[in-house]
């Protein structure tokens, strides 16, 4: 795998721009790569579609639904049984099948904000996400090179420059994830 640096550019003409300085610059052509970056969620990595399974800020999300039925069922449970004597034997479970409906629903007061870190947990879900847009990336495996790529970006005014490992083949990042974190060395 390659060191590469990319950064973000806001028009095509742009990327073209980058692509000629960087030859400019002593950069192989066919190792340079310029793309669109669609919105997080959009990438369309998994079987159903999006980029995860299960939404990095909901892990928690099951716990707390069982909990909250669980807990509000027993509630209306015990308050069904109670007015037995007024609602009959069906007191006791329509109690405790609304008790766990509220309480199911009461668990949704325990989601995350967005950019709110994890309890106990790395702050991924703090952690903003690649940005939206084009992306111009270089590769090379001459680490003396990095700051070369930097600077060239730099000056071709690149916005959010990040450094990745892969590999960059005929113009092509071909194993490039959208949906993982970048690595930003300069905003």
């Amino acid at each position: 795998m390659s060191t590469i640096i990319a950064g973000h550019v806001q028009l095509q003409e742009d990327v073209e721009r980058a692509r000629r300085a960087l030859i400019d610059a002593g950069f192989d052509a066919g190792r340079i790569s310029g793309f669109y970056v669609s919105q997080p969620g959009q990438h369309d990595t998994t079987p159903l579609g999006g980029d995860n399974i299960l939404s990095p800020g909901a892990k928690e999300t099951p716990e707390g639904v069982v909990k909250g039925v669980a807990t509000g069922g027993a509630v209306g449970l015990a308050i069904g049984a109670a007015t037995a004597p007024l609602t009959g034997p069906l007191g006791p479970i329509v109690g405790g099948l609304v008790g766990g409906h509220v309480g199911s629903l009461f668990s949704f007061s325990k989601m995350k904000e967005a950019g709110e870190a994890e309890k106990g947990g790395d702050g991924e879900n703090a952690i903003p996400p690649r940005l939206t847009g084009m992306l111009v990336a270089v590769a090379f495996d001459d680490t003396g090179l990095e700051g070369k790529a930097i600077d060239v970006l730099r000056q071709l005014g690149a916005q959010r420059i990040e450094r990745a490992k892969g590999n960059i083949v005929d113009g092509d990042w071909a194993d490039f994830d959208a949906s993982c974190r970048p690595d930003v060395i300069a905003e």
